[in-house]
């Protein structure tokens, strides 16, 4: 099942995510993700993006939170969506449920966009791969990360 996050509701559920998918947050930020990272799932965006007008949306699995996403809207361009978060936790990789939530929240974003722009770290092989097998396509934008170093590619899949 996938559905909208509620910040109060479901703080603890996406503690836990973060939790068991910190592999994940050590690759990115060098540390398991904290109450920053938890509070980032309900209010992060992608600059000049509407918090309000985001999706947060959890895949649930045997009722358990099993993957979380947050898609926003205006970035990089006003038309555009972005995908700016989407975390699995490990016991639910490689099964499939990751290209369902993708479609799901591909639907989400057609309704406004006709792309489906994100970014991957170079240090995320496993990542890229993930996006390429769905359908997404460097644009030729990277960046490199002031705060954690890493190198970012900006990929885009039409809709």
């Amino acid at each position: 099942m996938i559905r909208a996050l509620h910040p109060q509701d479901d703080r603890a559920a996406v503690a836990l995510l973060l939790t068991q998918a910190q592999d994940y947050y050590h690759l990115w930020l060098g540390h398991a993700p904290g109450p920053a990272e938890v509070e980032d799932v309900f209010t992060g965006t992608p600059p000049g993006c509407d918090p309000a007008a985001s999706q947060r949306l959890g895949l649930w699995r045997h009722g358990a939170l099993q993957g979380v996403a947050e898609l926003s809207f205006g970035f990089p361009g006003p038309q555009d969506a972005y995908l700016g978060l989407m975390i699995l936790a490990p016991q639910a990789r490689g099964q499939g449920h990751g290209a369902a939530f993708l479609a799901h929240l591909e639907a989400l974003a057609r309704a406004r966009s006709t792309q489906l722009f994100l970014a991957v770290l170079d240090a995320n092989p496993r990542g890229a791969a993930f996006w390429a097998r769905n359908g997404f396509a460097p644009t030729g934008v990277s960046r490199q990360d002031a705060d954690t170093g890493h190198s970012l590619h900006r990929l885009v899949k039409p809709l």
